[in-house]
C-alpha cells in the first residue's frame, strides 16, 4: 500500500498541473489544512531536480498568500472561523494568555513555525488575532517559509539521486518518519 502510494505521489509529481496541485496545497495548509506541501513537493522534485526552484518558489509564493488567509481569518473572522480551527486543534482555551506572549516574540514564532513541521496555520491565524503588524508577519513568512522549502529544494537539486534512492530501498520507515513528523506536530500543539 505504501508504495501504491509513493508511485501515485510520483505519478503526480510529473503530471502537467503538478504546479497548481502544489500551490493548491501549500495555500490551504497555511491556513486550514493539516497536511504539509512536502509530501508534494519533495516527490516532485525528486521527479524533475531541474525544477527545484521553481516548484519551492511556487511553494513558497502559495504559501505565504495562504498565510495572509489565515492572518485575515485571525483578524476579521476568528469568531466565525479561527475560533473553530483552534478548537479542532485544541489551542482555543489558552487564548487570551498566548496571545499576550504571542506578540512578545511574534517574529520568533513565525519563524520557527514556518520553517518546523509545527503547524504553520496555527500561527498565521494567532498573527491575525493577536494584531501582529502585517509587515512583519509577511516578512517572516518569507524569510522562514523561504528557508524551509529552498532549503530542501536545494538539498534535492544537489542529492537527489542518492535521496531517491535512499527513500525508495526504506520506504516503510520513510513514511514511518513522515507520519511520526506530522503526529509529532500536532503533539507539540497540543503540549504547548
Amino acid at each position: 500500500m505504501i508504495q501504491r502510494l509513493y508511485d501515485w505521489t510520483l505519478n503526480l509529481a510529473e503530471h502537467r498541473h503538478a504546479l497548481w496541485v502544489l500551490a493548491f496545497v501549500s495555500f490551504i495548509e497555511s491556513s486550514i489544512f493539516p497536511i504539509p506541501p512536502d509530501i508534494i513537493m519533495i516527490p516532485m522534485i525528486l521527479a524533475r531536480p531541474n525544477r527545484a526552484f521553481v516548484i519551492a518558489g511556487v511553494a513558497l509564493v502559495a504559501s505565504v498568500i495562504g498565510g495572509m488567509l489565515g492572518y485575515g481569518i485571525g483578524a476579521l473572522a476568528f469568531d466565525a472561523l479561527g475560533e473553530p480551527i483552534l478548537n479542532a486543534l485544541g489551542k482555543a482555551d489558552a487564548m487570551s494568555e498566548f496571545s499576550q506572549r504571542f506578540n512578545d516574540f511574534g517574529f520568533w514564532a513565525v519563524l520557527i513555525a514556518g520553517v518546523t513541521p509545527f503547524p504553520y496555520k496555527v500561527i498565521t491565524i494567532m498573527s491575525g488575532v493577536t494584531a501582529m503588524p502585517l509587515g512583519t508577519f509577511i516578512a517572516t513568512s518569507i524569510l522562514a517559509r523561504g528557508l524551509r522549502f529552498f532549503l530542501v529544494a536545494l538539498l534535492l537539486w544537489k542529492f537527489g539521486a542518492p535521496v531517491r534512492d535512499f527513500i525508495e530501498r526504506r520506504l516503510p520507515l520513510m513514511f514511518t518518519l513522515a507520519v511520526a513528523l506530522v503526529i509529532g506536530g500536532f503533539f507539540i500543539l497540543k503540549v504547548l
